[in-house]
């Protein structure tokens, strides 16, 4: 298996934003030429309104309305300064009364997301550490990880999981000067707190604790002065906390505020703070509407809005209560998400729902995994009861009929979102098609396994015979492999789909960064299973290629397509594997919208290489046909080390030389963390050793034969592909001998000798490779996860 390429991220987000578009259930655009916020009017049809972040309605309320009308008259559209220099005039009264509602010191900043990436770089010091929760908002990830490059630790945890934030707290109390625990006062997607007392608890305990909320979704509806939730917890604001607050959504104007009670904190954020004092500062209309809703907020008014919501969000709660509906989050928030799970079926289950004549809110990744995809509804002052009822009502009609339509059920939803599902159904697999499963490669005929695979890789039927002996009764959990040998037939036993799986366990960060596997390394010294899991994949760990044979012509390929996923989630939910991989598809698949309908990623995996040896009579012929600058390079960077070595192909090696291997395997595995697996069991050797479609090619100095360099473990494939499956190598030896390039070519020579008509080269390397004539193919994995915190913590879903 090998590495995703990190850039890919937002390719991936790209994907998944293009097919929702696609479905239309995002970017869209309301239409009117007026809103009153009880309704919008989307593709011609006036709906219900029930995606506002703007809670009770005060976006509406003709107090802020008059106040800016009469801002633009008499200040204009903008105030085009710095507020560096100098503010526009109604500043001066906001920041008074928004100090008020809070009584701590303020700094209004023009929105959160810039707010952000002034304040936090400006607060936290380069000897300080980050600690995020892994669903804190994007927005404070983000300008986190900015200070990566001062070279501030930044670590995550699972959300709300205040065990491990201790265990972070251990690890840097005694190296650090102060420690940041970043988080969200209400999670945006589920409408969830955070655990704000017992954070403050923590304080106590940990004096170099300082806390940084987000708290733009709790803002106005609740809390004195509708200060928000945190506030509202807290009582009073203490010195260890930064409190981030909206003057948009509930507040019903433009820009953010910042609240700092630590006043030499407070002055270092406002003399400096990035965007804070380069940015525009915000419209006169927004500032005097900002005004207008701060007097709202500093007023007995506010407590009877706050109540008005609450009823409404009560009465949400209770029709809700009421349903099987899978509700991700009970909580008396304005904020409510009912989990679909894949994609596809929360597309469906949208449009019905503005067919109903109702809009809510697709959430979807990377705002939450691909897998946790659903619903999020929220609740204003706008709605009211009777279509709060109706829209209860509509979610229970077609909520079973969108996972229907999709072929999904309400087991894999509450899976997905670890809930207890209230009724069960039976799986939902093709009847129209036979499926057949073997345990191991013995049940099946092996020249009808040959055929389908064509000759790839390690994976004809004696090459899985080889792996099934080797991956099985070992004394480690890593080594020890299930394998699952898939059919799926049409009515007439006609074969549609073919593939191979494999149970295994997987480490975590197999795919990410180098850096970051060496410091989890660290921690495995430890325990050796930090941060691993169980995984279902197509192919395995050990095999490289396309590990799919699938009649793309059959009338029924769709079919045996969605009978292939439904039956890789139902072995994923026995197994209770965190993930499936299936590998290796090509760029232009007709599998992916399907695929990403289903929940899953795309990623890049390294490029793959081939070497194609039709009608190559010997070396010098195959060398006759590179091209000119490959020539030059095997002239200057090969030629010269051949009189230097010996080479040679070993069908069947001592036990010294196995002692070797195993050392020089062992060597190149530790010497890759850029793709880091676990080692294979030392057996795999002796197997090989034993094996007849195994060899080895040897290189040793020519002047001390007794000093093995360089190996490569070689299967030779019933399909006439060759196959270098690994390489060991000795480093201290690898620049004088040019050992990797003498292997490479020793085996193309092999190759040609022993008649084969391609050989498989595999992935990584693949520069090297492409100088001897390797042909490049790229290739792309599909990751299917209910989890994106270890693609956070790892920096795989941002390329950070």
């Amino acid at each position: 298996m090998a590495k995703i390429k990190h850039h890919n991220f937002l390719n991936t987000v790209h994907e998944v934003f293009t097919d929702a578009k696609q479905e239309g259930v995002l970017h869209l655009y309301a239409e009117g030429n007026s809103f009153s916020g009880r309704k919008i009017k989307v593709k011609n049809r006036n709906l219900f309104h029930f995606g506002t972040t703007g809670y009770l309605g005060l976006e509406q309320d003709q107090r802020l309305k008059k106040a800016a009308i009469r801002a633009i008259e008499n200040y204009g559209t903008q105030f085009p300064l710095s507020k560096s220099y100098i503010s526009n005039p109604l500043y001066k009264e906001l920041e008074e009364l928004i100090t008020q509602m809070y009584q701590a010191p303020i700094i209004i900043t023009k929105n959160s997301t810039l707010g952000h990436i002034g304040v936090i770089p400006s607060a936290v010091d380069d000897d300080d550490v980050i600690i995020l929760d892994h669903q804190v908002h994007w927005s404070v990830q983000n300008a986190a990880k900015m200070l990566k490059t001062r070279s501030v630790p930044i670590e995550m945890i699972r959300h709300n999981n205040l065990e491990m934030l201790e265990d972070k707290l251990k690890k840097y109390t005694h190296s650090k000067k102060h420690i940041w625990y970043m988080a969200d006062g209400i999670y945006s997607m589920y409408g969830d707190f955070a655990p704000v007392n017992d954070l403050m608890e923590l304080g106590k305990q940990y004096p170099q604790l300082r806390f940084y909320f987000d708290d733009v979704h709790g803002m106005s509806w609740v809390g004195k002065n509708g200060t928000g939730y945190v506030l509202s917890q807290l009582g009073a604001l203490p010195s260890n906390v930064l409190l981030f607050g909206t003057l948009s959504k509930t507040f019903g104007a433009s820009g953010a505020l910042l609240a700092c009670s630590d006043i030499e904190l407070y002055k270092k954020i406002k003399t400096f703070g990035g965007p804070l004092t380069f940015s525009a500062q915000l419209e006169p209309a927004s500032v005097a509407a900002a005004i207008a809703s701060a007097k709202i907020h500093l007023s007995k008014d506010i407590y009877g809005l706050q109540d008005e919501l609450k009823e409404r969000i009560d009465c949400f709660n209770e029709f809700l209560a009421k349903t099987d509906l899978p509700l991700i989050d009970h909580n008396e928030s304005p904020v409510f998400y009912i989990g679909t799970g894949m994609p596809k079926t929360g597309y469906n289950f949208v449009n019905r729902l503005m067919k109903e004549g109702f809009y809510v809110n697709l959430g979807i990744f990377p705002a939450v995994p691909v897998k946790n995809t659903g619903v999020r509804i929220t609740i204003s002052r706008h709605n009211q009861k009777e279509e709060i009822k109706a829209l209860v009502a509509a979610m229970e009609y077609h909520y079973p009929k969108a996972l229907a339509e999709t072929r999904t059920t309400p087991e894999r939803v509450f899976h997905a979102f670890n809930l207890q599902p209230k009724v069960l159904s039976e799986k939902v697999l093709n009847v129209d098609l036979q499926i057949e499963i073997k345990e191991t490669i013995g049940a099946v005929d092996k020249k009808l396994w040959n055929n389908l695979m064509k000759g790839q890789g390690v994976y004809d039927w004696d090459g899985l015979n080889f792996l099934e002996n080797v991956f099985q009764d070992n004394n480690r959990k890593e080594y020890n492999w299930a394998f699952r040998y898939v059919f799926i037939k049409d009515e007439n036993e006609k074969i549609i789909l073919a593939t191979f799986l494999t149970h295994a366990l997987w480490k975590d960060d197999m795919l990410a960064k180098e850096k970051v596997s060496l410091a989890i390394e660290v921690e495995r010294n430890e325990d050796p299973y930090h941060l691993t899991s169980m995984v279902v994949s197509m192919g395995s760990l050990f095999t490289e290629g396309d590990h799919l044979y699938w009649d793309g012509k059959h009338p029924k390929a769709k079919g045996a397509m969605n009978t292939l996923i439904r039956l890789l989630e139902d072995l994923q939910l026995d197994l209770d594997a965190k993930m499936i991989v299936l590998r290796d598809f090509k760029r232009e698949t007709p599998w992916h919208r399907n695929l990403q309908g289903n929940g899953f990623i795309r990623v890049q995996m390294p490029d793959t290489c081939m070497v194609d040896l039709k009608g190559v009579v010997d070396l010098q012929d195959f060398l006759s046909k590179l091209s000119s600058r490959n020539r030059k390079h095997y002239r200057k960077d090969i030629r010269p080390f051949l009189e230097k070595v010996n080479v040679k192909i070993v069908k069947k090696a001592t036990s010294s030389e196995i002692v070797q291997i195993k050392k020089l395997y062992d060597n190149v595995h530790d010497n890759n963390q850029g793709l880091n697996t676990f080692s294979f069991p030392e057996k795999l050797f002796d197997h090989m050793n034993e094996h007849p479609l195994w060899e080895f090619i040897m290189v040793r100095p020519s002047d001390q034969l007794e000093t093995l360099i360089g190996v490569m473990l070689c299967y030779k494939n019933s399909g006439q592909v060759y196959v270098p499956a690994f390489i060991g190598m000795d480093y201290a030896y690898r620049n004088d001998f040019s050992t990797y390039r003498l292997l490479l070519l020793n085996t193309i020579e092999r190759a040609i000798a022993l008649g084969f008509s391609k050989i498989d080269m595999g992935m990584t390397a693949s520069f090297e490779k492409k100088k001897l004539g390797a042909q490049v193919i790229k290739k792309y994995a599909y990751l299917q996860t209910a989890d994106n915190y270890t693609l956070e913590l790892l920096g795989i879903m941002e390329g950070q």
